[in-house]
């Protein structure tokens, strides 16, 4: 793979940076959508930057991104971005989010970006290359079990899957919940050993993509709530991204309490 992708996708995550930084603020505009999540102008501006980044720069490829799309199904190459994970706390006046970005071939995510702008903690990997935080590479942690072990989990009473019967039986093994409102934030922190793993049950692939390839780059794993591998410049099947010691349990678990309950 190209080099210059990597450098691409770190002076986008720098500059996506320097927006939220700059427009942080207490009483933040924001408008709702359909959904019930809030939208700022920063969400706008940064999803804009790198829909008009990839088309300067790699016109060929094509864009996904949460708040809007240059997208193309003939397209090999597609960067899948969410331009603020995390807007809920954001626009709250909380300095917790990140910018996410993949690059998928095929399908296949093959490159990933997280960025907390407010830590400075950029997690890169590249398949084959490993994962890194700041440069220094990370490691899954190798808990086997669930006592003591931090997890996090989200779900909605709209979303396609419902967790809820999980949370409470996690929690009954004495492991520790926690819910952070940005999904690939609580996917950094699997991949560099905080957490032992993360489960999401919506459908939006950015929300996946970019934590898909450093977690398995940091030596866990990744599948859909089936325990599947899938697409991500696709709708998605949730997924369970873990420290890979503990996902067939996890696999398991959710078949019994949430796919069954179906």
């Amino acid at each position: 793979m190209s080099s210059d992708y990597q450098q691409f996708a770190v002076d986008l995550a720098h500059a996506a940076g320097e927006v939220i930084r700059r427009n942080f603020m207490l009483g933040m505009k924001k408008e709702w959508k359909s959904d019930a999540t809030p939208l700022t102008e920063s969400d706008l501006l940064i999803n804009q930057m790198v829909i008009d980044a990839v088309k300067n720069t790699f016109p060929d490829h094509s864009v996904l991104a949460e708040e809007g799309d240059a997208f193309s199904e003939q397209s090999e190459f597609v960067w899948v971005c969410d331009p603020l994970d995390g807007t809920v706390p954001f626009s709250h006046g909380i300095p917790l989010c990140t910018f996410s970005l993949a690059l998928t071939h095929k399908g296949e995510s093959v490159l990933g970006v997280i960025y907390d702008p407010f830590m400075d903690r950029i997690y890169v990997a590249e398949k084959g290359k490993g994962a890194s935080l700041n440069g220094k590479t990370i490691q899954v942690s190798q808990s086997d079990t669930f006592k003591q072990s931090l997890f996090g989990i989200v779900y909605w009473k709209s979303a396609p899957f419902n967790f809820s019967v999980m949370t409470e039986f996690l929690r009954n093994e004495q492991a520790k919940i926690m819910v952070v409102a940005s999904i690939a934030y609580m996917a950094a922190l699997v991949a560099s050993g905080e957490f032992v793993a993360t489960l999401f049950p919506g459908d939006r692939p950015h929300d996946s993509a970019a934590l898909k390839i450093i977690i398995e780059e940091a030596g866990g794993r990744v599948t859909d709530v089936y325990g599947n591998e899938q697409r991500y410049d696709r709708p998605i099947h949730g997924h369970i991204a873990s420290n890979g010691v503990l996902h067939e349990r996890l696999v398991e678990l959710v078949r019994k309490t949430v796919l069954e309950q179906d």
